[in-house]
């Protein structure tokens, strides 16, 4: 990642160009390891679990456990990486002037990656929330080249294959990489592709994935979505 070394930009400049909600996150992700690193929380209180979140009312649970990424390291700062870019990646192209949308999209997400858990031995959804940031950029640039390690090219919809071998030949499970994986791939279906079906068809129902008028007021997208309506 880039912090800015080359134009001699310092890194507070750096984090201040981040776009809203991916600064939002990645802030919150640190914050939540640092205050892990110093003893203000354990990992114990943060990790995804059905019955306390919902017998205990620890529901903040529904929200730390995409937050934390494990303990300062080489490791750590892998996430951080892909979860900056493909996040800012994501907020500056497809969603630049869709705020409401890119939330939406995170939200769903959220949602549906915390049903898979109720079912599945998983303890932090982190990872697979950037996985499906990560899928759903690469369909959505089908025609970038990307290099893995120097090694060899491929385009950007096999990203997040590539790095689930990666993850195979390190010895790391890839139930959470493949978690991310299938709902970035149902969220692409179901908001690029459902609504040219749907056009084609002449189905009712053109559009799934559209954020209710209150989001997008709140975000500022309300007049957008009045013109995307009419259009």
């Amino acid at each position: 990642m880039d912090f800015g070394a080359a134009d001699g930009m310092d890194i507070m400049g750096w984090y201040k160009e981040i776009p809203p909600i991916s600064r939002m996150y990645l802030t919150g992700a640190f914050l939540t390891t640092a205050a892990c690193a110093v003893d203000l929380v354990t990992p114990f209180s943060l990790y995804f679990n059905w019955d306390l979140i919902f017998q205990n009312g620890q529901v903040w649970r529904l929200i730390t456990t995409f937050l934390f990424f494990g303990a300062f390291s080489m490791d750590f700062l892998f996430h951080m990486y892909f979860l900056v870019r493909y996040c800012r990646l994501l907020e500056e192209g497809d969603f630049r002037g869709r705020v409401a949308n890119f939330i939406l999209m995170l939200l769903f997400g959220v949602v549906s990656m915390t049903i898979v858990a109720a079912y599945m031995d998983v303890q932090f959804l982190g990872n697979a929330l950037t996985f499906m940031m990560t899928y759903v950029w690469g369909r959505r640039n089908p025609d970038v080249k990307m290099s893995f390690l120097g090694f060899f090219t491929f385009n950007a919809p096999y990203l997040p294959w590539v790095m689930l071998g990666f993850s195979v030949l390190l010895g790391h499970s890839v139930t959470i990489d493949l978690i991310g994986i299938v709902v970035g791939h149902c969220y692409y279906f179901l908001e690029y592709v459902y609504p040219v079906l749907a056009g084609v068809r002449g189905w009712p129902l053109q559009r799934i994935m559209e954020p209710p008028s209150a989001l997008c007021w709140l975000c500022g997208d309300y007049q957008h979505e009045q013109v995307h309506w009419v259009g």
